[in-house]
């Protein structure tokens, strides 16, 4: 019976032990794998980048307006007397020289007031002899007292009467040629005809809503285009001058685009500000004139006038090395340990491919040129010059 429970407490024992054994070996299994993983990588090295020193430099920026043009002189060709249109002697599109006839109106009906108007001169200067007549073989009478004084009084008076009425019919005459003149419509300036409103036979008066057609003096042509209030402090605050005057004298030669964005081969000059500001569009008038001597320009024409502005001592800034977010535009700059700092920059031109710069950087500064699509505030960086890159960029 001994022998049995010593036998029993034998096997527990080795139970025991066989199962720390077992949990032994699963706790230095772990052990050793966990000694034996593979060390972390070590972080990747800052990206390396070109950078570029922020440069001053004397450039040109340009502003454009849409303008319109027109002749130096617009004229519009109207009847001055009523009547039908029987010849009309130019085409429209057609160079015409001042003097030159352009349209002829029925004149029959006033070669007819004419003549009667004469008539009745001839009879006003018949009806003055007899009175004068009359005068005269009064006079002796009443010298020798034959007649009273007063028949010799009257008869003067009917003199003096009849003189009036030729006055009268010599004006009558006046008119009626001046009115047979009218009939004949000639070009007042020198110019190119517009388009023909009313064709031969047509019956034309001077309260028409429409003219014959318009003549335009295009020699020289006067551009015209508007600045908003902003635009025009920014003119005045720009350009030399103590006053307007002043510095309408001293504005650089302006540029007319035309219509296919070409340029017009002669520059011209802006010598008209208007003097108050539209009420409806808040903006004031600018004229520009130009010369025109192979009459490229026509009236109706329209484009855009540039304007220059010289920038000196800017800082330059290739626009490849900003970024836009939320209406701002932005640099990184490379500051201290080489870590980049986003910074807004305030832009005052635009040239060829930089900005120039008012405020935010300055000169010396460094910044990044390319890869800032996802670069974050705070980056470290490995810097790589990229002087004369920049270079390039800005020359260009």
């Amino acid at each position: 019976m001994q022998t049995r429970s010593l036998y029993q407490l034998i096997s527990k024992v080795k139970k025991f032990n066989t199962v720390n054994i077992i949990i032994l070996g699963f706790i230095a299994l772990f052990i050793y794998s966990c000694s034996s993983s593979p060390a972390a990588p070590p972080p990747p090295p800052p990206p390396t980048l070109p950078v570029a020193t922020i440069v001053t430099g004397t450039d040109t920026t340009y502003q454009e307006y849409p303008a319109s043009v027109e002749g130096t002189v617009n004229v519009e060709v109207r009847p001055q007397v009523s009547g039908a249109l029987d010849k009309v002697f130019v085409d429209e599109g057609s160079f015409v020289k001042a003097g030159q006839p352009l349209f002829k109106i029925n004149d029959q009906p006033y070669r007819a007031s004419l003549n009667n108007a004469l008539a009745s001169l001839h009879a006003t200067e018949s009806a003055a002899a007899n009175a004068q007549l009359e005068v005269d073989k009064l006079t002796p009478l009443v010298q020798n007292k034959v007649v009273s004084d007063y028949q010799l009084k009257t008869a003067k008076a009917a003199y003096e009467v009849a003189k009036a009425n030729i006055e009268q019919a010599k004006a009558n005459v006046s008119t009626a040629q001046i009115n047979l003149g009218y009939t004949l419509i000639k070009a007042p300036v020198s110019g190119y005809i517009g388009r023909l409103i009313k064709k031969q036979g047509s019956l034309v008066a001077p309260a028409d809503a429409e003219a014959l057609t318009q003549l335009s003096d295009v020699h020289d042509v006067h551009v015209y285009f508007s600045l908003s209030e902003k635009d025009f402090v920014s003119f005045k605050e720009q350009y030399p001058g103590e006053t307007l005057k002043d510095k309408l004298k001293k504005l650089p030669a302006v540029s007319l685009l035309l219509a296919d964005n070409s340029a017009y081969t002669k520059q011209g000059k802006i010598d008209m500000i208007d003097g108050q500001f539209d009420k409806t569009t808040g903006a004031i008038t600018l004229r520009a004139s130009f010369e025109n001597p192979q009459g490229l320009l026509r009236s109706g024409n329209t484009g855009k006038v540039r304007l220059s502005l010289q920038h000196k001592d800017a800082l330059i800034v290739p626009q490849s090395a900003t970024i836009e977010m939320q209406d701002k535009v932005f640099v990184f700059a490379v500051a201290d340990s080489n870590k980049v700092k986003k910074q807004a920059i305030t832009i005052i031109g635009k040239s060829g491919n930089n900005y120039l710069v008012k405020d935010g950087v300055k000169a010396g500064d460094q910044i990044v040129l390319s890869g800032i699509d996802h670069l974050q505030e705070g980056t470290v960086i490995h810097p790589e010059k990229a002087t004369d890159k920049v270079a390039a960029v800005v020359k260009n």
